[in-house]
């Protein structure tokens, strides 16, 4: 069976690793820090919302790397995260705002039949709530 992640590139991936768990929920599979830039990681995993998010530090384009949201003036794509219930996308909304996230969109029912919500993480990635609304 086919599956598709993602994978973030970010200013601070340990601190990334906090925050998605104190925001999300998220649960620490694996860090692998880098020899060459102390600090940094090369490759880490967290579980959450029932998948594995992949994330790394900022290592630069020029070495092989991608950029991350801070030296791109911003990213270019959105997570969009399917909750069972309209109140849960009220309550992981809540939480990462509690937790550093700063709301674009709150969350609201939308003309499409579904209640859905946007934040930014502190490291600049986007993230969609989204739930059907019952008949």
């Amino acid at each position: 069976m086919a599956s598709l992640g993602a994978y973030l590139t970010v200013d601070g991936a340990a601190a990334a690793i906090d925050f998605y768990k104190t925001a999300f929920g998220a649960e620490e599979i694996s860090r692998m820090p880098s020899d060459d830039h102390p600090g940094k990681l090369l490759h880490a995993e967290v579980k959450l919302f029932g998948g594995v998010l992949m994330l790394s530090d900022d290592f630069g384009v020029a070495e092989g790397g991608t950029a991350s949201p801070g030296k791109l003036g911003g990213t270019t794509f959105n997570m969009i995260v399917g909750l069972d219930s309209p109140a849960e996308v009220d309550a992981a909304m809540a939480r990462a705002e509690k937790a550093g996230a700063t709301v674009t969109m709150p969350a609201a029912d939308q003309f499409w039949g579904a209640r859905f919500g946007m934040l930014r993480d502190p490291f600049g990635h986007m993230w969609g709530f989204n739930a059907d609304r019952p008949a």
